[in-house]
C-alpha cells in the first residue's frame, strides 16, 4: 500500500492510545516527566532484570519471590495509574506517593520478617495483621486502576461472604470466618494474594509479556499488517480478511483484546469501510478477530500458563490442544466475511494498494522468534527457559534488520560464544544455556557502536514490565477470590449446586457453565475471569466426568468471549470507536460472526481428541470430526450470512444452519447426515437457476 493510503487511513499513535484508555483500564496509564519519570523508568527497568535474574538463575522461597513480584507491581501502580479519571495524566497526587510507600513495605515485608512467620507456623502477631490488612486494601485499589470496578466488587463481595457466611441462605451457608483468619489465609499463605495466580505471573507470565515487547522491536506487528496484505489483500473481500489474519498472528504479541483492535484495527477498519463493509460489520470482523488471538497457540492469553498450574500439565500440552479450535474459529470468521463479501459484491484491493511482495517475502525472517518459541515449547524446555531463549531469538532478529552492519552479527555472536566457552572450559566450566546467554549480551553490547538496537532492548525490558502490573494486580485479586472459595468451601457447593440444577443433565449443565462465564468476564480481564471460573464453574463440569483440560479450556473460551458478547463488549466497544458504529450493533455482528466460539467449546467436551489430547494413536477419527466441523462452518456461515453460491431463501438458511449443527456434533452418524444434507444444499443451488440477485452461480474461492 503506498505512503500516503496509509497515512490517510490509519489512526494516530496519539488516537490509536485515546482509543485504548478509554477501552483498557490497563493502558490508561501517567505520561510522566522530569525526575519522577527517570525513577519510574529504571524502577520498571529493575523489575524485569529482576525478573530475567530470578528465572537464570535465582533460588528464592516461594513466598519471597511472590511478595517481590507483588511489591514492585503496587509501587510501579500507584506511581503510574492515577486514581480516578479526573485525576493528572502528568503529575503523581500527593496521597499516591503514601500507597506507593506502603506498597513497598507490604512487598519488603515478607523477605525481611521471613523467618519469624514461619516460626509462628499460622499465627499472626499485631503486626502481621495490619500489614496483612494493608496488602488487600492496597491489592483492591491497585486492581481498582488498573483493571476496574467489576473484578474489585467481585471480591468484595466474596470477603462479605467469608465474613457473614452463618448469615447465608440455602447452599451458601458455612460457619464463617473471623477476621484474623481471613486476613492469615489472605497473605500469609499461599492460597490467598500470593497463591498460585500471582506465582504464575511472577515466573510464566511476566516472561511471556517480556517476550510480546521484544518482538514488538523488532517490528513484527506492522510486519504482520504487511504479510496479511500480502496473503489476503487480493481476494474477494480483501480487507476483512486482512484484518482475520493479522489479528491471529497480532494475538502472539498482545494479551489483550482491546489492543489488538486499536493497534490492528486502526489499520484494517478504514480499509474496510472504504472498500464497502458497513461500520458495523468492519468492527466486528476486527473486534472478533482480535479477540481470537488469545486463543491462538503458540502463545495465548496469559490465562493459558495459569491452566498449566491449575491443570498440572505441561505448556506445550495446551498449546496443542488449542490448534485445532483455533482454526476452526478463525475458519469460521473467515468463511462468514467471505460470504458477506459475495453477497455485497465486495472486490479485494487492487495492486498498487499493495505492498511490494518481495520486500515482504524477503522480510520473512522476522517471524523466527515465533517459529522457535514452537520449537522450544515443543522440545520439553521448561516454559520459562523457552521464554529466555524466545527473547534472545527476538535481540539477534532485531539486530538482522540493522541491514548496514547485517553482516558483521553472525561473525560477533559466535565470537563470543567460543570465547566465552573457552574461557569457561579453562575455568571453572560452564553450561551452554550460559554461554548463549553471554554471547547474546556481548552482541547486543556491540551492535550499540554501530545502531541503537541497545537502546530497543532496554525500551522492551521497560515496556514489558509495564505491560506486567495489571495483570500483577488481577492475579493478586483473583488469589483473594480462590482463597475464599478454598476457605469456605464454595467451589464444592456452587458445583454441585450447578450439576443439580441441570438435572445431572451435561448439555444443560455446560450452558448455565457458559451464561456464568460470559457474565463473570464481562469486564473483566482474561486471567482474572479464567480463575473464578475456573474455580467455580470448571468444578460442575467435571463432577460428571469430563477431564480436566476440555473443563478448564471450556471456562478459558467463554471467559474470553465475553469482550464481544454485549452488553459489555470491550473489544467491540473499542472496535466501534474506530469505526464509528454503534458498539452494541458492533457486539452483536461480533457474536454473529464469532458463532464457531459458542460451539467449538462443546464439541471439545464431548469429544475431547479435538484437543489432540489422550488420542490413543486414533488421529483419523480427529481428522474425520475436523472435516466435517470446517464443512460445518461453512453451512452455519452461509445459513447466518443468508448467502452461498446465491442469495439463500429462509429454508435453504435454516436448513443450512441445521445442517452445520448435525455436521459439528462430534460423531460418525452426524458427520453422515451433514454431508447428505451439505451435498443436498450444493446441489439445489448449482441446478436451481432462480436467483433473486441474478449473479452467475460458480465455486467461491476462500
Amino acid at each position: 500500500m503506498s505512503d500516503k493510503l496509509a497515512q490517510a487511513e490509519r489512526l494516530t499513535e496519539e488516537q490509536q492510545q485515546q482509543l485504548i484508555e478509554k477501552y483498557d483500564s490497563e493502558s490508561n496509564f501517567r505520561r510522566l516527566a522530569g525526575i519522577m519519570s527517570i525513577i519510574v523508568f529504571y524502577g520498571l527497568l529493575a523489575f524485569s532484570i529482576y525478573q530475567l535474574y530470578t528465572a537464570t538463575y535465582g533460588n528464592i522461597p516461594t513466598q519471597i519471590h511472590r511478595s517481590i513480584h507483588l511489591g514492585f507491581g503496587l509501587v510501579l501502580i500507584f506511581l503510574l495509574f492515577p486514581a480516578s479519571k479526573k485525576s493528572s495524566r502528568t503529575k503523581i497526587a500527593w496521597y499516591d506517593y503514601i500507597l506507593a510507600i506502603l506498597g513497598f513495605v507490604v512487598g519488603a515485608y515478607w523477605p525481611v520478617m521471613y523467618n519469624d512467620i514461619i516460626a509462628q507456623a499460622g499465627q499472626i502477631t499485631t503486626l502481621d495483621f495490619i500489614v496483612g490488612s494493608m496488602a488487600i486494601l492496597l491489592v483492591l485499589e491497585a486492581t481498582r486502576r488498573t483493571v476496574g470496578l467489576p473484578i474489585v466488587i467481585i471480591a468484595v463481595a466474596f470477603l462479605a461472604y467469608a465474613y457473614w457466611g452463618r448469615q447465608m441462605p440455602g447452599f451458601l451457608i458455612h460457619p464463617g470466618v473471623d477476621v484474623d483468619t481471613l486476613v492469615q489465609s489472605l497473605f500469609f499463605t499461599t492460597q490467598g494474594i500470593l497463591g498460585t495466580p500471582i506465582g504464575v505471573s511472577a515466573t510464566y507470565i511476566f516472561l511471556f509479556l517480556l517476550f510480546g515487547a521484544f518482538l514488538v522491536k523488532t517490528g513484527v506487528g506492522q510486519y504482520f499488517n504487511d504479510l496479511a496484505l500480502v496473503v489476503a489483500g487480493r481476494r474477494i473481500g480483501g480487507p476483512a480478511k486482512v484484518a482475520i489474519f493479522s489479528s491471529a498472528l497480532q494475538g502472539t504479541v498482545s494479551g489483550s483484546s482491546v489492543a489488538n483492535v486499536v493497534t490492528s484495527g486502526s489499520f484494517t477498519i478504514p480499509m474496510m469501510k472504504r472498500l464497502g463493509y458497513s461500520k458495523n460489520f468492519a468492527g466486528a470482523v476486527e473486534a472478533s478477530s482480535s479477540t481470537g488471538g488469545q486463543i491462538m497457540p503458540p502463545i495465548m492469553g496469559a490465562a493459558a500458563f495459569l491452566m498449566v498450574e491449575f491443570i498440572g500439565v505441561s505448556y506445550w500440552t495446551i498449546a496443542k490442544a488449542a490448534i485445532i479450535p483455533a482454526i476452526l474459529y478463525f475458519s469460521g470468521i473467515w468463511i462468514m466475511t467471505h460470504f458477506e463479501a459475495k453477497r455485497t459484491g465486495l472486490r479485494g484491493l487492487q495492486q498498487e494498494e499493495m505492498p511490494n511482495k518481495k520486500e515482504v517475502l524477503k522480510n520473512l525472517y522476522l517471524l523466527l522468534p515465533i517459529l522457535a518459541m514452537v520449537f522450544y515449547l515443543s522440545s520439553g524446555l521448561s516454559i520459562m527457559r523457552a521464554a529466555i531463549y524466545g527473547i534472545i531469538t527476538c535481540i539477534l532478529v532485531g539486530l538482522l534488520r540493522k541491514e548496514r552492519y547485517r553482516h558483521l552479527y553472525p561473525i560477533v555472536f559466535a565470537a563470543a560464544f567460543v570465547a566465552y566457552i573457552v574461557y569457561g572450559a579453562v575455568t571453572s566450566g560452564i553450561s551452554i544455556e550460559t554461554a548463549l546467554i553471554v554471547a547474546a549480551l556481548v552482541t547486543v553490547i556491540v551492535s550499540y557502536l554501530f545502531d541503537q538496537n541497545f537502546i530497543d532492548t532496554i525500551q522492551a525490558l521497560v515496556e514489558g514490565a509495564r505491560t506486567a502490573l495489571s495483570v500483577i494486580a488481577a492475579t493478586a485479586a483473583a488469589g483473594i477470590i480462590v482463597a475464599v472459595v478454598t476457605k469456605t468451601g464454595l467451589g464444592l457447593s456452587l458445583a454441585n449446586s450447578l450439576v443439580d440444577l441441570a438435572n445431572e443433565k451435561l448439555l444443560l449443565t455446560l450452558f448455565f457453565t457458559m451464561i456464568a462465564s460470559l457474565i463473570l468476564g464481562m469486564g473483566a480481564p482474561t486471567t482474572a475471569n479464567y480463575i473464578i471460573t475456573s474455580t467455580i464453574a470448571a468444578p460442575a463440569i467435571i463432577l460428571l466426568g469430563v477431564n480436566d483440560l476440555s473443563a478448564h479450556m471450556f471456562v478459558f473460551y467463554f471467559g474470553i468471549m465475553a469482550d464481544i458478547t454485549p452488553p459489555v463488549a470491550l473489544a467491540a466497544f473499542a472496535a466501534a470507536g474506530i469505526s464509528g458504529g454503534r458498539p452494541i450493533a458492533t457486539g452483536v455482528n461480533a457474536a454473529k460472526l464469532a458463532i464457531a466460539a459458542f460451539i467449538i467449546p462443546y464439541m471439545f467436551v464431548l469429544e475431547p481428541r479435538l484437543l489432540l489430547y489422550d488420542i490413543d494413536g486414533n488421529y483419523l477419527h480427529v481428522v474425520w470430526i475436523f472435516i466435517t466441523a470446517f464443512l460445518g462452518m461453512i453451512s452455519i456461515g452461509a445459513g447466518i450470512i443468508g448467502y452461498w453460491y446465491r442469495k439463500l431463501y429462509i429454508v435453504e438458511r435454516l436448513l443450512a444452519v441445521a445442517g452445520g449443527l448435525v455436521l459439528i456434533y462430534p460423531e460418525v452418524w452426524s458427520g453422515i447426515t451433514g454431508i447428505i444434507v451439505f451435498a443436498a444444499l450444493i446441489a439445489i443451488q448449482y441446478f436451481v437457476k432462480r436467483s433473486e440477485w441474478n449473479v452467475p452461480v460458480k465455486k467461491p474461492s476462500f
